[in-house]
C-alpha cells in the first residue's frame, strides 16, 4: 500500500453537511507526501514552493466554503506526488520536472507506480467530489462546482498584475457576473482567463465534474503573494465572498447548461 496508517487520507471534506448547493474543491492546496516516497528525493525548501502546492489556496477555499455553508473537498497531497487536476493520461500527472526543478522520485516512474498513486490518491479524491455532487442532487437541485487555485506573482520573468483570475470555457453563468463584480471593485485587477485559460487541456477537475455534467462551474485563481498567510487569505476570500454572494443566491443558476446559455470562451 502506498499510504501507511500514519499518512494523511487522500482528501479532506470540510463542512460535510453544507446546506448550499455549491461544492468547492481545492486540487492543489495540500503538500503532504506519502512517507514511503521520502519526499520524492526533494529538499525541504522545494516543498515550500509553488511547484509543490498552490500556496494559500487552502486557506481561501476553507474561508469561502464556510461563508456560504458549503462543502469543500480538498486534496491533501502535493501535486508532485500526483496532480489531481490532470487527465489520467497526461504526461505531467506525475511530472519529472517543474519550473526547472527536477523531481528525482518521478524520473523513470513505472506504469505500475503511476497507477499505484492514482489508486491511492487521485481516484479517491475524484470519487469524493462525485459523491458530494450526488449528495446535493439528492435534494432535487442541480449543484454548482467552484475550484479554488492560486498562482505565482511572476512566471517566466513576466509580472502578473491580476489579483484574481476567472477561468472558464463554455459556461458563462458564474464566470461573467464574477468578472463584472470583481472588475467593479476599486483596486482589484481581474483576469478573464488569465493567467491561465479555462480551455487549458490540463484542467481536468472542471472539465470532468463541471463541463461534462453541464452544471454551473468556474475555476478561480488568487495571486499567491496576496494569500500566503491566514490573515491575508481571509481578506481576499472575503472580497471573493462579497462578489460571489449575489451570484450564488440566484436560484436560476442551479440548472443544466442549455445550448442557448452556452458561450465559447473569448
Amino acid at each position: 500500500m502506498l499510504l501507511s496508517p500514519e499518512d494523511p487520507p487522500p482528501y479532506s471534506i470540510v463542512n460535510a453537511g453544507g446546506c448550499t448547493p455549491v461544492l468547492f474543491v481545492c486540487d492543489h492546496g495540500g503538500r503532504a507526501f506519502p512517507s514511503r516516497l521520502n519526499q520524492l528525493g526533494l529538499e525541504d525548501w522545494v516543498l515550500e514552493q509553488h511547484v509543490a502546492w498552490d500556496i494559500g489556496s487552502g486557506y481561501v477555499a476553507r474561508r469561502v466554503a464556510k461563508a456560504f455553508d458549503a462543502t469543500l473537498v480538498a486534496a491533501n497531497y502535493s501535486r508532485l506526488v500526483v496532480d489531481t487536476n490532470r487527465y489520467p493520461d497526461d504526461p505531467t500527472l506525475c511530472t519529472a520536472e517543474s519550473d526547472g526543478i527536477a523531481i528525482p522520485g518521478n524520473i523513470d516512474l513505472s506504469d505500475a507506480e503511476r497507477v499505484e498513486r492514482m489508486e491511492a490518491i487521485y481516484h479517491p479524491y475524484h470519487a469524493a467530489i462525485a459523491q458530494q455532487l450526488d449528495r446535493i442532487r439528492q435534494r432535487n437541485v442541480i449543484p454548482a462546482i467552484i475550484a479554488i487555485h492560486s498562482c505565482t506573482r511572476v512566471f517566466h520573468e513576466v509580472v502578473r498584475p491580476w489579483h484574481f483570475g476567472v477561468l472558464w470555457d463554455t459556461d458563462p453563468r458564474i464566470a461573467l457576473p464574477l468578472l463584472q463584480g470583481l472588475g467593479a471593485l476599486k483596486g482589484i485587477c481581474v483576469g478573464d482567463n488569465e493567467p491561465y485559460s479555462g480551455r487549458d487541456p490540463h484542467d481536468y477537475t472542471m472539465d470532468h465534474h463541471g463541463e461534462a455534467a453541464l452544471i454551473p462551474h468556474v475555476s478561480i485563481e488568487v495571486r499567491q503573494d496576496l494569500v500566503d498567510s491566514k490573515e491575508s487569505a481571509r481578506e481576499y476570500a472575503d472580497i471573493l465572498n462579497s462578489v460571489l454572494k449575489p451570484v450564488l443566491a440566484d436560484a436560476e443558476l442551479y440548472c443544466l447548461l442549455t445550448a442557448q446559455d452556452r458561450m465559447e470562451v473569448r
